[in-house]
């Protein structure tokens, strides 16, 4: 009877330290972030995705007490750099500023992805927004979106974007599928490339990047029709929204958030998604987001998820019945 409860003393007491010592590897175990962040961005430096990923690196820096170093990886309409991310060890140290094209269009639009940008990713934190606005060439008559849906029906117009697949692409297939009309889209290689062409009315009109097209909009060489955003934008405020000036339920943001690897762990999750609501809301932050031409877009971590897949959906049905796909 002594033995037996002096074995189970001994097991007892070596439980108490195999527990403590579990304690004590967990003590140790560095509080998140111990080390620099890599912030990779899948478009070039300058572009919309670039600026807003080095503004929100900035404040991230400040406020985790760690470096978060913005890394350019450009190509393949974004896939280069989010493949990148998606294939990166799930611990923290590698996110992505992502956007609607490599998030929510690219999975519908891309025979060929090495990933799948619904299941390979973890949503952080939405941003920003981007509208596009519906911009004409002033030799085109129409001053209204009802006046150029009239006009599309008896004209054969050719409309403008930066690349098959972008947000510009795919805000003038929606536009053609909801109001039953028909254009030649002219693709280009760049968000700016058009522009010569479409003030010279090459082509006729463009669903542009705000920040794009607004000082050719101020300076009377090309006229806005209507935004493609559910509110007016603070920078053109006379400028209806599409929805509301004859396309009622047109909807298209242009947006940009952090994304993590999958397999993130959801406390770190949770601790950039709340650092991140907490750098948006700073006035610093707000005051140059809107520089860009865009505008804060914080919301709670599983309104943000939500959005993704809504997102996705939509997409995948306007790409669908666009009958586009890329290789």
């Amino acid at each position: 009877m002594f033995i037996r409860k002096r074995g189970l003393a001994a097991l007892a007491a070596g439980l108490a330290l195999a527990l403590a010592g579990t304690s004590a590897v967990r003590a140790q175990a560095p509080a998140y972030p111990s080390k620099p962040i890599r912030l990779i961005v899948p478009f070039g430096p300058g572009s919309v995705t670039d600026q807003l990923a080095r503004i929100v690196a900035s404040g991230l820096a400040e406020r985790l007490g760690q470096s978060v170093v913005v890394e350019n990886k450009a190509g393949a309409g974004g896939n280069i750099g989010a493949g990148f991310v998606a294939e990166s060890a799930p611990d923290g140290y590698t996110l992505l500023m992502g956007a609607a094209s490599t998030n929510a269009i690219n999975p519908s639009l891309y025979t060929n992805l090495k990933f799948d940008p619904m299941k390979d990713f973890v949503p952080v934190a939405n941003v920003a927004s981007v509208t596009n606005v519906l911009v004409v060439n002033p030799q085109v008559k129409a001053r209204s979106v009802k006046a150029l849906i009239e006009e599309l029906k008896t004209n054969n117009y050719s409309y403008a974007s930066g690349g098959a697949g972008g947000s510009q692409h795919l805000s003038a297939e929606l536009f053609k599928n909801m109001s039953k009309t028909d254009m030649v889209h002219i693709p280009y290689k760049g968000g700016s490339e058009p522009l010569p062409d479409l003030m010279s009315n090459r082509v006729q009109l463009m669903f542009c990047n705000l920040p794009v097209c607004l000082p050719h909009i101020q300076a009377g060489k090309l006229v806005a029709l209507g935004v493609t955003s559910t509110q007016r934008s603070p920078l053109l405020p006379d400028v209806p929204t599409i929805a509301e000036s004859g396309l009622p339920g047109y909807s298209v943001d242009g947006w940009f958030a952090l994304f993590a690897p999958a397999k993130v762990p959801a406390d770190i999750v949770a601790r950039l998604h709340d650092e991140t609501a907490n750098v948006l809301a700073t006035p610093a932050t707000m005051e140059q987001i809107r520089r860009q031409g865009a505008e804060p877009n914080a919301s709670s971590q599983a309104e943000f998820a939500r959005f993704v897949q809504a997102e996705h959906d939509k997409w995948a049905k306007v790409i669908k019945d666009a009958g586009i796909r890329l290789e």
